[in-house]
């Protein structure tokens, strides 16, 4: 990395896993630390602002949902001018090793996190629950997760069957049941799609006196994607940090939503689904009205001629 250059603002697209970890190891090293934690998981601290961002990421997923292949971590703390620590798995490990453990215990025990004013914990899904989990290593902390399992200890969660290649894994031990681990945050965020029936389930775990809930229907399955699309994530996290997130404010940025075609097509599907074609026929109409997309402009043809027939014969 050259000297000067905003580090938040790097494209790392186009390299390789082994490539895009060695260019994080020079920001890290220019800008803060870089520190390996065991054979998966890696550490980035770039220093900025007196605010911490502690965002939790996976690595396959930063290349396939960022056109420059940059934490998404980095993306929320630039405009906010923000510290960040970015730590990073090579694969969905729900960070449930030892050396991760190791790390955030070291954190604590050098007062790092006392070093700032204000220290925000970020994850989605898997990320998400370690956001959550390792939270407690900072008190005070504020915390957003986006669709966060609890925990995948199969006593607790047995029918939860997504995962089931991690019931092998101990949710028992240090950092374990994520709802718990929040007791020590001044406000944790929980953001879950109530039509998904598993990731619900999940956010129910969470409902505790400090814990707000709130409900991104239709969004389930790639929520973070989703409301970065829409331009709501950055928002949301901001407000968060400032203590503003509340469900009046969070409605207000949902509400872009409407303008989302993903979004539009999910409630589509939920709509046709029911088998209530008029209702269909008119979230149909608005997709063809707002986005064009040909294939659903012969789903509309077709449900205006079915729905006129049915004038028709009553």
């Amino acid at each position: 990395m050259q000297d000067g250059t905003d580090p938040y603002t790097l494209s790392l697209s186009d390299l390789s896993p082994a490539q895009w970890l060695e260019e994080m190891q020079d920001i890290g090293e220019s800008c803060g630390f870089f520190e390996p934690l065991g054979p998966r998981h890696n550490a980035a601290f770039v220093e900025k602002g007196d605010t911490l961002l502690v965002s939790f990421e996976s690595l396959p997923a930063i290349q396939a949902l960022s056109e420059d292949a940059r934490p998404v971590g980095f993306e929320l703390a630039k405009d906010n001018d923000w510290s960040c620590l970015t730590v990073i798995c090579n694969r969905d490990t729900w960070f449930r090793e030892k050396e991760v453990y190791g790390f955030f215990d070291q954190m604590t025990d050098d007062g790092f996190f006392d070093d700032f004013d204000q220290v925000v914990f970020f994850g989605a899904g898997p990320c998400g629950y370690a956001a959550c989990a390792f939270s407690v290593a900072a008190p005070g902390a504020t915390v957003i997760a986006l669709e966060p399992q609890a925990t995948l200890d199969p006593r607790l969660t047995e029918w939860d069957d997504r995962f089931t290649h991690m019931r092998r894994t101990d949710f028992t031990d240090r950092y374990g049941y994520a709802p718990d681990m929040l007791e020590a945050a001044s406000a944790a965020h929980i953001l879950y799609d109530p039509s998904d029936r598993l990731g619900a389930m999940h956010a129910a775990l969470f409902a505790r006196s400090g814990v707000t809930r709130f409900r991104a229907r239709h969004l389930g399955g790639g929520m973070q994607l989703n409301l970065t699309q829409m331009g709501v994530l950055e928002p949301i996290v901001t407000a968060a940090a400032k203590g503003s997130l509340d469900r009046a404010l969070f409605a207000e940025l949902y509400r872009k939503r409407r303008s989302h075609v993903l979004y539009c097509k999910k409630l589509f599907a939920a709509v046709e689904a029911t088998d209530r074609p008029r209702l269909a026929e008119a979230a149909c109409a608005y997709i063809v009205t707002n986005f064009g997309a040909p294939r659903y402009r012969r789903k509309l043809k077709a449900f205006q001629q079915t729905n006129a027939q049915e004038d028709v014969a009553s």
